[in-house]
């Protein structure tokens, strides 16, 4: 496996050091808690950063209660830590501030250890706590952009389309094929990965609920359960029509226009106007011409729903221009 020191790594190291020396500076006992809680809470994105941060300091302030309490009421003794954890953990798990307990744990044991709850205790703890997770949260502040990565997954999405739209084509106009269809499980892989990673860019924004990268791969989604869908049914058709060369020169020109615009209209109205010439042509002579054609009048409606999924897109920030005089694509 490749070494390599990621910008989070990093970030945690340098957080976890700062986090220390200024609990140090600040004269806290058990100082090195602050780094520990730093390490905790530094997260992948912003806002799990926040949730992780919320969830540790509501059950550490809760764990200080009820150490406090049971402690006094009873002893310092090993059983009765059993008996906070007893308490303590479910309270936690109650209120959703499950990520909190093992941190708890540690202030729970300070506290065991101290042999007396006093309000300089209770401060030290409340310092710990806050420095630790405050040093993580100015650390969490700054998150590279994805915006590269996602615009190389986007690029690579649609080259995969193209080339299952140009196997489509050739079929149609061949009734042949020699393509593996590596393709298809590729691009089924880059969707996922490219959501997973359009989710964590939402993620590292607090007011953004949705991105339009994040939509985009949605739709692309969508769309390609339509091309997958289709392919077993193009591929069945083993009967030479002239539909299928008219459809195979649809399909050429959409292939030719894929990007991440919304102009998915002007096609829309082509397909109409293609399938308009369709009924004025002669009924099929025979069994095998009726069901070609059937067959290819399938393929048209679901390429329909394919473009009219992507008409509802607004089309990412950033989408090449088109020419007034030539704008098309889906």
């Amino acid at each position: 496996m490749k070494f390599r020191i990621g910008y989070r790594t990093v970030k945690t190291a340098l957080g976890a050091s700062i986090a220390i020396m200024i609990a140090q500076m600040a004269g806290l006992d058990n100082y090195v808690s602050a780094g520990i809680l730093t390490i905790l809470c530094v997260k992948v994105t912003k806002k799990k950063s926040l949730r992780a941060s919320w969830d540790r300091i509501f059950a550490c302030i809760i764990a200080i209660l009820i150490s406090s309490i049971l402690f006094e009421l009873f002893s310092y003794h090993p059983l009765i830590i059993g008996l906070v954890l007893l308490v303590f953990i479910p309270t936690a798990v109650m209120v959703n501030a499950s990520d909190g307990i093992v941190t708890s744990a540690v202030i729970i044991l300070h506290i065991y250890s101290a042999e007396q709850v006093t309000f300089e205790l209770i401060l030290n703890e409340l310092g710990i706590i806050l420095i630790g997770i405050g040093v993580a949260l100015l650390a969490n502040l700054y998150m590279p952009s994805l915006d590269a990565k996602l615009k190389d997954y986007q690029l690579e999405i649609e080259q995969n389309f193209k080339r299952i739209f140009d196997e489509i084509v050739i079929y149609l106009r061949t009734n042949e094929s020699s393509w593996d269809g590596r393709e298809i499980t590729e691009t089924y892989r880059l969707i996922e990965e490219a959501k997973a990673l359009a989710f964590r860019e939402v993620e590292n924004h607090f007011l953004r609920n949705e991105s339009l990268f994040y939509s985009y791969f949605k739709m692309r989604e969508k769309q390609f359960e339509i091309i997958e869908h289709v392919l077993p049914i193009v591929t069945s058709i083993d009967q030479y029509v002239d539909q299928a060369e008219m459809i195979a020169d649809f399909i050429d020109e959409l292939s030719d226009n894929i990007h991440p615009g919304n102009t998915a209209s002007i096609f829309i109205t082509k397909l109409h106007e293609m399938k308009d010439e369709f009924e004025k042509m002669e009924l099929p002579k025979t069994r095998e011409e009726f069901e070609a054609r059937a067959d290819l009048l399938y393929f048209t409606k679901e390429m329909e729903e394919y473009l009219i999924i992507k008409s509802n897109f607004i089309g990412l920030k950033g989408a090449r221009k088109l020419n007034q005089t030539t704008a098309t694509g889906e």
